[in-house]
């Protein structure tokens, strides 16, 4: 049972998904603001405000800095696995979002003129513009900075 212990107390790991829970939460009443509505299923999706991927990552590069140091080379393995999910946040998974609102265009116009292509949307909030990959990353800090402060 000391192996439970362990894990259980392992700071570097539950501080992340700390801040993917507060970054997925968030986004339920960010969505209401705009869409004057409340959905709460906004908590299990990807893409929109906050990033909750950059969240979680920045949240584990601060929480290793603080526990392993700033010269370790897993502080360095996390910044660079951090950069990675944030730009590809930002960039890949954005464009891919962009390509859905797209071919969903595409597919209604063929339904509404009578040649289905197929009745199914494509999922058009995959990734984050660099804003919500911004709050994300204050979120991730807020998050990481709180638990070295209450621990």
């Amino acid at each position: 049972m000391d192996w439970m212990m362990e894990l259980f107390s392992n700071r570097c790991l539950w501080c992340p998904f700390s801040a993917w829970f507060v970054a997925q939460a968030l986004k339920i009443p960010i969505t209401a603001i705009v869409t004057h509505r409340i959905d709460f299923r906004r908590f299990w999706e990807s893409g929109g405000m906050p990033s909750s991927h950059t969240a979680m990552v920045v949240s584990l590069t601060i929480m290793v800095g603080a526990t392993m140091g700033l010269s370790s080379p897993l502080l360095a393995m996390c910044c660079v696995f951090a950069s990675i999910v944030m730009y590809d946040a930002a960039g890949v998974r954005r464009e891919t979002g962009r390509q859905g609102a797209v071919l969903n265009k595409i597919l209604s116009d063929a339904i509404f003129e009578g040649r289905p292509i197929s009745d199914r949307e494509l999922k058009e909030i995959v990734g984050h513009t660099p804003f919500e990959v911004f709050i994300g990353f204050i979120v991730g800090l807020l998050v990481a900075v709180a638990w070295l402060l209450l621990a």
